[in-house]
């Protein structure tokens, strides 16, 4: 069939449309899509349906513009492959999406450049809230936060000085317990396996100081750029036997700062025939999900991710809707998981 050279234009579906399909009231159309929890459930599902009938979409900014709210909350990973984040973003999500808010999700790569960046564009979207990964900031972007007027959480860090509200641990401490846990069950040799996120660095600095404090200095170190891989825990391992081997009278210890590192330690150790944890030890950080099924069973640090998700969540919600906080400081701590790969050294 032939075209007349003009371009069919469909008309916009309104709110009026809907709420006609529907057989309600416009005003229960809004409230639907604002407050639906504030809608009896049978006359949820007919406006559902009449929605899903006529492809209608909501025009959030034009609601945005009217209450000078968004409904959108920004979050700020260093990366998301490490399920530790996975399990802390969708915690949040959760949360989030039950009290009718949306989710934008950035990933900083741990560089506090790039999270300038990524701030500066989520600010130009003016979020109802944001929370952040860490407490190390550019003075840019930590400026940005306190005049945007914007409720901020900080989350995966303890700081005497937060921008505003903060969900997180002490990695010093951590660093701390473990090398007391590991030097109290007998070990002399150790070897720390690391890559530079800031958070890692300052448990990994914390752990080298520890152990000088009770007179072990002779700490075989290992640093990545990047992300940790299960390939540095294999390279690793074979430089330390390269440089100084195994001594069959005083096993080693080998302290990773995550879980995969450490995964990788174990790969090497079992290809080589090395009895773990006879010869070697193996400490991980994260007790991600395969902590507990790799051969033998990984030892490690956890961090229940999924409740610090919901907690920074909850003291955002409470902020938006008015409600008093007894605190805006919450430390969630870590617990000191002992498995096969760390037995005692004597």
């Amino acid at each position: 069939m032939a075209s007349d050279g003009k371009e069919q234009v469909r008309a916009t579906v309104t709110l009026s449309d809907v709420a006609r399909l529907a057989g309600v009231a416009p005003m229960t159309v809004s409230r639907y899509l604002n407050q639906p929890e504030a809608v009896r459930e049978p006359t949820r599902l007919k406006v559902r349906r009449a929605i899903e009938q006529t492809g209608y979409v909501h025009n959030r900014l034009a609601g945005a513009l009217r209450s000078n709210r968004t409904r959108l909350v920004a979050v700020v990973l260093p990366m998301v492959t490490n399920p530790i984040f996975s399990d802390t973003f969708q915690a949040i999500n959760d949360r989030l999406a039950k009290a009718g808010y949306q989710v934008l999700l950035g990933v900083s790569g741990y560089q506090s450049e790039q999270e300038q960046e990524l701030l500066e564009v989520i600010l130009s979207r003016r979020p109802d809230g944001i929370i952040l990964t860490g407490t190390m900031h550019t003075n840019t972007s930590r400026n940005r936060l306190r005049t945007a007027g914007v409720p901020v959480v900080e989350t995966w860090d303890l700081s005497a000085e937060p921008i505003d509200m903060l969900v997180g641990f002490s990695h010093e401490q951590a660093g701390r317990d473990v090398a007391r846990l590991l030097a109290g069950q007998g070990y002399r040799q150790f070897a720390l396996f690391a890559v530079d996120d800031p958070r890692g660095m300052r448990r990994a600095n914390s752990f080298i100081q520890t152990l000088a404090e009770q007179g072990i200095d002779n700490v075989h170190r290992k640093t990545w750029q990047g992300l940790p891989t299960l390939e540095q825990g294999r390279q690793g391992l074979s430089q330390l036997l390269q440089e100084q081997g195994l001594d069959s009278r005083e096993p080693c210890v080998v302290v990773c700062t995550s879980d995969t590192i450490a995964h990788g330690v174990l790969t090497e150790a079992a290809a080589r025939g090395i009895a773990v944890p006879g010869q070697l030890a193996v400490m991980g950080f994260g007790d991600m999900a395969f902590a507990a099924h790799t051969f033998p069973a990984l030892s490690t640090v956890r961090i229940d991710g999924a409740a610090l998700g919901d907690t920074a969540a909850r003291l955002l919600l409470e902020r938006l809707q008015g409600e008093h906080q007894a605190s805006t400081v919450v430390d969630i701590g870590f617990s000191l998981i002992q498995r096969a790969s760390t037995g005692p050294a004597v």
